[in-house]
């Protein structure tokens, strides 16, 4: 289901809890929403759907790439960006790193290690400060 994009900064600053398999509707929901605002948007947080649960979505090409639960093991090369997020106005400057390994579940909430580069490992960062409750 295809849901409204948060935007009360109250709420988007409160952490996220770890999800668990109970959680898969959020899964599909953050997908759907997703899809629905690719035009316009690289990743989302469950968060930016109204549920404050450490799951993300992000594209990575074509393709939708989700992690429950992640957490960075490693950031290598840190750069400034500048960044704009579908549930704020305007855009604001963030440190992030080129670099980064995260361990996380998939979607199937099997364990997984990835390291990823560039804009993929930059979008990952944005949607981690969401599950965090930082507002960039």
């Amino acid at each position: 289901m295809i849901r409204p994009v948060m935007r009360d900064p109250l709420f988007l600053a409160q952490k996220a809890a770890p999800a668990t398999e109970s959680d898969s509707q959020i899964i599909t929901d953050l997908i759907d929403t997703l899809r629905a605002n690719r035009e316009r948007c690289v990743g989302m947080a469950a968060n930016m759907i109204g549920e404050k649960k450490a799951i993300i979505a992000v594209c990575d090409g074509p393709l939708l790439l989700v992690m429950v639960n992640p957490k960075i093991l490693s950031q290598i090369g840190e750069y400034e960006a500048e960044e704009g997020c579908l549930s704020l106005a305007g855009t604001r400057k963030a440190k992030r790193y080129r670099t980064i390994t995260v361990v996380y579940q998939d979607w199937l909430f099997r364990p997984r290690t990835n390291t990823f580069h560039g804009f993929v490992a930059q979008i990952i960062q944005h949607e981690l400060d969401h599950c965090s409750g930082i507002l960039i």
